[in-house]
Parts: structure tokens; C-alpha cells; sequence
């Protein structure tokens, strides 16, 4: 993890980085690239394949050392991390339960709590190659979560799900924004519906295109020269009404007279 400073915590910063470069050979990833993330706030990466989204978010976590600028996390910050790509022998058996102990000695207690904040306790037992696309990605966080972290990173966490789960995906990593009042670091490529719970969003294409709120960087003329026009346009949320909620895998489950809302683009 990179070099803490004592200093960030006074404004509530996370982690800043600062003017970051890196290079691979002679190839530039990343060119001058800024960014903050505060506690209570969800800051959104978007970008095209091969924007450096990922390189950014491995240059917080220590993984890549970027060749010029800096990157400070506050004192005693703990992190939670959702890769994007999870590397596991799926022919060895393997239960829920033991997959969140691979890395970090948790409590039973530790574990059905952090399955319980995200809606999979019943999954204890289950066999991780068992499990939906929603389910597993649930169980991700669950485990993300398990060390109460200050800082949340989800290198795009909606992958291998279907439409209606990732809405609930990206309303439960706003939920635990709100009840654990961490920060949220999401990479992700469905900027439509991460908008819709994001405070700002950083567009890259190996620099910062731009960045500010999903408002303000909808209309700005380099995040449309980079998606198009009616990429832009395709951006707008709007609120939809229905009388239904959606379980961990975006099966239906009726409400009765009760409406609840879900945020769609």
C-alpha cells in the first residue's frame, strides 16, 4: 500500500492520487492522472477498454508502482477490494464459507455478517462453483466487507450478471455506502446505471478526460467526442416506478401495494 500521510485525514480524503504516470516499456498507460476519494462519497472510473481504469485502481492498492507522481491514503485506512478477474481452481472443492477465509482469518460470526449486509447468509455452505452470476459477485463484496473497510474498490463488480441484478448490485454498494459510511472507488463500464448512485465520475482514456458530476461530465464536449453523441444521450437516468424488488439474482419478488424505486438509464 502506498505511503500514508497524516494529514489527509483532516478533509475526510481517503486517498489522493496525484499526477500519476505509467509507463510499460514504451508504452504510456496512464499520463498525469488525478483523482480523490472521500469518505461517504462513491467515485465512478469510467473509460474505454484499455483506458487505464484498471492500471489506476491497481497503482492505489500498491500492485503497479506508477513512475511519476504520488498517491496518499489516510492513516489506519482499511481496504476492501472486488478484483475484476478472480483467479481460483474451480476443480477443488470449495464452499463459501472457506473462500472467504483464503486470504484473511475470519471469525464465523465475522463472515455471516458480512453475508448477511449483503443478502447471502443462506449461501454459507453453498459450493462457490454453485452459485448465480449475482450470488457470486454478492459473496465478492460480502467478503470485501468483512474487514469493515474504509475504503470499498469494485473493479467492475457487475460482471456476469444480468440487467435487474446489476441494479441491485449498485444499490446495495450504495446501501453500504450509507450504513458503514466508507468511501467507494467502482470502476465500471455501465456508466448508465452507476450514475445514478455516483457523486463523481472520472472519465479516463489513459488522462483524465474529465471529471466532476455524472451531470456535468455528460454534457462535457470531450466525454461525447469520446462516447459519440447518442452514446452521451443514452446517458440520461431517469426513476421507474414498479411494485416488485429484485432477490440476489435479480429474480422477482412481489411487494404488494408497496412501490419501491429502482434507478435506471
Amino acid at each position: 500500500m502506498p505511503q500514508t500521510d497524516s494529514t489527509a485525514t483532516t478533509t475526510d480524503i481517503l486517498v489522493e492520487v496525484r499526477n500519476i504516470s505509467v509507463r510499460r516499456g514504451e508504452t504510456t498507460l496512464l499520463d498525469n492522472v488525478s483523482l480523490s476519494v472521500r469518505r461517504g462519497e462513491i467515485v465512478t472510473i469510467v473509460g474505454p477498454n484499455g483506458s487505464g481504469k484498471s492500471t489506476t485502481v491497481k497503482s492505489i492498492l500498491g500492485i503497479v508502482k506508477p513512475q511519476q507522481g504520488s498517491i496518499t491514503v489516510a492513516p489506519r485506512t482499511r481496504v476492501g477490494y472486488v478484483p475484476q478477474k478472480l483467479e481460483i481452481n474451480w476443480s477443488m472443492p470449495l464452499t463459501v464459507q472457506r473462500f472467504m477465509r483464503l486470504t484473511q482469518r475470519h471469525s464465523k460470526s465475522q463472515i455471516l455478517a458480512a453475508l448477511k449486509i449483503t443478502g447471502v447468509e443462506h449461501l454459507l455452505e453453498r459450493e462457490m462453483t454453485a452459485l448465480s452470476g449475482g450470488e457470486f459477485q454478492r459473496v465478492l463484496i460480502a467478503r470485501a466487507m468483512a474487514s469493515n473497510p474504509d475504503l470499498l474498490v469494485l473493479d467492475e463488480p457487475v460482471q456476469g450478471v444480468d440487467y435487474n441484478a446489476e441494479v441491485d448490485i449498485y444499490q446495495l454498494i450504495a446501501d453500504l455506502r450509507d450504513s458503514h459510511r466508507c468511501g467507494v472507488l467502482l470502476v465500471s463500464h455501465d456508466l448508465h446505471i452507476v450514475m445514478a448512485q455516483t457523486d463523481t465520475v472520472v472519465c479516463l482514456n489513459g488522462h483524465v478526460c474529465c471529471s466532476g458530476s455524472p451531470q456535468a461530465v455528460t454534457n462535457n464536449a470531450e466525454f461525447i467526442n469520446l462516447f459519440g453523441a447518442g452514446g452521451a444521450a443514452a446517458l440520461a437516468i431517469y426513476r421507474h416506478q414498479h411494485d416488485h424488488s429484485h432477490g440476489p439474482d435479480g429474480e422477482i419478488i412481489p411487494a404488494g401495494a408497496d412501490a419501491c424505486d429502482h434507478l435506471h438509464g
